[in-house]
Formats: C-alpha cells, sequence, structure tokens
C-alpha cells in the first residue's frame, strides 16, 4: 500500500480543488458555458450593451462625416474626362484615354485608405468592442462613401453637359461631370474598415 504524497488539508482551510467560496477572481470563467461571468456586485464584465451600442452610434455618425473629406480628395485628385463639342453633337476628345477609369479607381482606392484609417483610429481609441462596432464601422462607412460620391458631383464640373458644350463653344476641351460610373467602388471604404 501507498501514502499519498500531500497530506489532507486542516478543516479550516479550504483545498486545492475548492476556491473559497468569499473570494471571486474576475478572470475566473462562469460556471454556465454560453453565459457571462458576473462580478459580485451582479454587474456584467464590460461596457454593458447600452454603452456598447451608444458608443458604437458615436463612431459610426463620426465616420459617415469622415465621408465629407473624401468627398473633396476624389473630387480634387480624380483626372478629368475631356470633352469637346462640334456645335451638335459632345465627344470624348481622346476616344482611347482612361479617365473615366481612372476616377472610379481613384474614388475606390481612396475609399480603401480611408476604411483602412478608420478602423485603426477605432481600435487604437477603444481598445475592445463587439458586433457595434463593427457595424458601425461598416455602416458609417457605406454612408461616409454615399456622402463623398454625393459632395463631389456637387462640386464637380456642371451636370449639363450640352448646356456646357453651349456655352464654352465648338472645339473648345471641357471636362466631363464627375460620375462614379463602378457603384460597388461604394463598398470599398466598408469591406476595408
Amino acid at each position: 500500500m501507498t501514502a499519498p504524497l500531500t497530506p489532507p488539508p486542516p478543516p479550516n482551510e479550504p483545498s486545492h480543488d475548492q476556491a473559497p467560496l468569499s473570494s471571486h477572481s474576475p478572470w475566473q470563467a462562469s460556471p454556465v458555458p454560453g453565459v457571462a461571468a458576473y462580478g459580485q456586485d451582479g454587474e456584467q464584465d464590460g461596457p454593458g450593451m447600452k454603452t456598447e451600442v451608444r458608443q458604437a452610434a458615436i463612431i459610426m455618425v463620426g465616420v459617415a462625416l469622415a465621408g465629407a473629406l473624401l468627398g473633396v480628395l476624389w473630387w480634387w485628385l480624380a483626372p478629368h474626362v475631356p470633352l469637346v463639342s462640334d456645335g451638335g453633337a459632345v465627344y470624348l476628345r481622346d476616344t482611347e484615354g482612361e479617365q473615366a477609369v481612372g476616377v472610379d479607381g481613384t474614388f475606390t482606392l481612396l475609399a480603401l485608405g480611408f476604411g483602412a484609417v478608420s478602423a485603426l483610429v477605432v481600435f487604437l481609441v477603444r481598445r475592445r468592442g463587439g458586433v457595434p462596432l463593427v457595424v458601425a464601422l461598416a455602416v458609417g462607412g457605406l454612408l461616409g462613401s454615399l456622402l463623398a460620391w454625393r459632395l463631389a458631383v456637387w462640386l464637380g464640373p456642371e451636370q449639363d453637359v450640352a448646356a456646357h458644350a453651349k456655352e464654352v463653344g465648338e472645339g473648345v476641351t471641357f471636362s466631363a461631370p464627375l460620375k462614379l460610373g463602378a457603384k460597388g467602388a461604394l463598398l470599398a471604404w466598408p469591406l476595408a474598415a
């Protein structure tokens, strides 16, 4: 017969298998799977759902308002599509030019950059977050893209091409209105974020 290697605990002290009933560790897992651990005062660990949703709403509005900066940058950096009029019709000045594709590409690249930066800033400001934070980044990015698109179109060259062609005259080169041909580019910001 062999003797146990550890002696039994004295009657006043708990054994190694049992934690004292009065102490609670914040790192201790919940005894029920799928249920969050609660502190001694009954509060759930973390900020709580109301606080998370409130913070997510603020982040969503902030990210969406950053769309104004994206719109101004897109309007400023996007290549201009040159048009020319012969008095009766309006034509592309350079039929093999890639400016129209460059307009969409500029928006997409800027939106990807804005998505990455907004996600990084939110991560650095709020080190932890849940589903409301991710949804706020996605919805804010989409709203920001829409705001950028409409603001740049409003800032850009005149939308009525025929009237603008008559105004500048025959044979004079002028810029086409700023147009986002690939509407899928609006999803670049939310996907990057």
